[in-house]
């Protein structure tokens, strides 16, 4: 996901709030994503389902992320 700065923002936004702490998962966010993690899989999962929501209802999907 690193081509896709939005995507990847939402991934570990899900990541991170269905994982909260070492009591879920033992690794955070960027150690999972390098690893490939089921963990990281599920909210990329998560974040492609979204994005495709998103746009099937006619949300303007920004093409870069705002800085």
């Amino acid at each position: 996901m690193q081509h896709d700065p939005l995507l990847r923002a939402i991934a570990r936004a899900i990541y991170d709030a269905c994982y909260p702490g070492e009591e879920w998962t033992l690794v955070g966010f960027d150690e999972a994503e390098r690893l490939g993690t089921v963990h990281y899989r599920q909210a990329a999962d998560a974040a492609r389902q979204t994005r495709a929501i998103l746009a099937a209802k006619g949300e303007q999907l920004p093409l870069f992320e705002a800085a």
